[in-house]
């Protein structure tokens, strides 16, 4: 296909006036003049939000996003009260569990724990990998949240609040850093190619923030980017004609229509995509490591390499300038283990703990986990109580989580649970807590971090409502 040369100065046949237009056009201007104050008063907030308001202690993020809610007792927090009471009635509350004969029974883990490392922290037995690098993560055992159903509580953690359509973390740390390479997402998603995880695009949406910070899915198996390349086989010089073609018809829509976020955005993003035509394919191409780096993943092994294969490719990303990068274990809530406990996360463990270690360590070792923070982490926590005879019911109050690098401190547990793991009880930590203390070390202040939507001022942690602070006990 072949199309007529055009000028920049070429005009488009006439649209209906807009209310933009009408503003322009009418009041002698003035409405123009008021409109293009607010843009450019977003604009220059937008540019603000770039320079660090504090020192940052590092760059990006790879959320290790376990969704289903792994168990705290039966992984990362042992008690001693299971074990005696095994099987006892409670007098917990438990705000959500299936009728039966196992109500309010304390169930015991089926696993054992040992110590790991020089700091000698507890873990369960099913996680050994994770157990070998445990001497560079923080263990928060005083997580809670704010929902028990599986959607609500995976929006909650990615975007501060239950409700739908808010920016994801991701979102605003691509807003607030800007890219470190102009031709990859600052915001990249890696899931299973087989599925979505239960709540699937919401958890790493753009809400209003303009879309192009938006997580950008990458696939872990064929082609890294889809309907990037062309199915019919185009030469780089037509290529490059068409492209620069449509840029120019863009602009000239653009300069019709001053202002529109959206419109902006998605010609960010079409110019973006071009430039990844090129970038993509090479950045995720792990043909090039080594098999010693392969072994590290578990990429020589059918039950690990589809979970380290991302996780590879998380380091390749964050490694070639990408913001955020967020990895999902298999399809759908593999970590929900509502019965079979030891076979369900025996099972999970087997796919996500050898390859979380491989990507720990190959960080650290090529000098990028100090500006990398790395967090492993569920929706939420399981009860102490039995479902089913050998499982376990969601738990908003208390779950625990792992965090690595950026300037976290190093073979650290930090709070508890009540005796049975019910309820964060010792210097407790909320979601917004988090966020709070992950934007601190990226160099940026959760207040000062803003963007206007509807009239209001809006950031992730709404401190005013949340109580959001940044935890200085997690921090080196």
């Amino acid at each position: 296909m072949s199309f007529h040369a055009i000028s920049s100065t070429e005009t488009l046949p006439a649209l209906p006036i807009s209310r933009r237009r009408m503003l322009q056009l009418g009041s002698l201007g003035f409405g123009s003049l008021a409109l293009k104050g607010l843009l450019a008063d977003s604009s220059t907030r937008a540019r603000a939000a770039e320079a660090p308001h504090v020192r940052p202690r590092a760059k990006s993020v790879i959320l290790m996003m376990q969704n289903g809610g792994p168990s705290q007792m039966d992984l990362f927090e042992r008690k001693p009260a299971l074990e005696k009471f095994d099987g006892k009635q409670h007098s917990i509350k438990v705000e959500m569990f299936q009728p039966g004969s196992e109500q309010n029974k304390l169930m015991n883990t089926p696993f054992r724990f040992r110590r790991y490392g020089a700091s000698g922290i507890e873990l369960s037995e099913i996680i050994p990998g994770i157990g070998s690098v445990i001497d560079d993560m923080t263990v928060v055992r005083s997580m809670h949240t704010g929902h028990n159903n599986h959607t609500e509580a995976l929006v909650m953690f990615m975007t501060g609040k239950i409700f739908q359509d808010r920016p994801a973390l991701g979102a605003w740390v691509s807003y607030g850093l800007g890219t470190e390479n102009s031709s990859l997402p600052g915001y990249v998603v890696l899931r299973d190619p087989s599925g979505y995880n239960t709540s699937g695009t919401l958890t790493w949406t753009n809400g209003w923030l303009p879309a192009q910070h938006r997580g950008t899915e990458f696939s872990s198996s064929g082609t890294p980017v889809l309907n990037l390349k062309s199915a019919i086989p185009v030469s780089a010089s037509e290529q490059r004609n068409n492209l620069d073609f449509l840029n120019r018809l863009n602009r000239i829509h653009q300069r019709r229509l001053p202002g529109e976020g959206e419109l902006e955005a998605r010609i960010q993003n079409y110019e973006l995509a071009a430039r990844m035509q090129l970038a993509a394919a090479d950045v995720l191409d792990i043909s090039k490591e080594t098999a010693a780096t392969g072994k590290l993943y578990g990429l020589d092994n059918k039950t690990t390499e589809p979970y380290g294969r991302r996780c590879l490719m998380a380091r390749k990303l964050v490694e070639a300038g990408v913001r955020f990068v967020q990895i999902h274990p298999k399809p759908f809530q593999p970590w929900d283990s509502h019965s079979g406990t030891r076979q369900n996360l025996g099972s999970i463990c087997a796919n996500c703990d050898l390859p979380t270690a491989g990507l720990i360590t190959d960080l650290k070792q090529r000098g990028l986990l100090d500006e990398t923070i790395v967090i492993w982490s569920g929706e939420f926590g399981r009860l102490p109580v039995s479902q089913n005879g050998t499982g376990r019911d969601h738990n908003r109050n208390a779950f625990s989580l792992l965090v690595a690098g950026g300037g976290f401190k190093a073979g650290y547990t930090h709070g508890a649970s009540d005796e049975v793991g019910y309820a964060a009880a010792v210097d407790k930590v909320s979601v917004a807590d988090l966020h709070a203390t992950v934007l601190r070390q990226l160099g940026m202040d959760h207040e000062l971090l803003v963007y206007e939507h509807a009239g209001r001022e809006e950031t992730l942690t709404d401190p005013s409502l949340t109580g959001a602070r940044v935890i200085s006990g997690l921090l080196a």
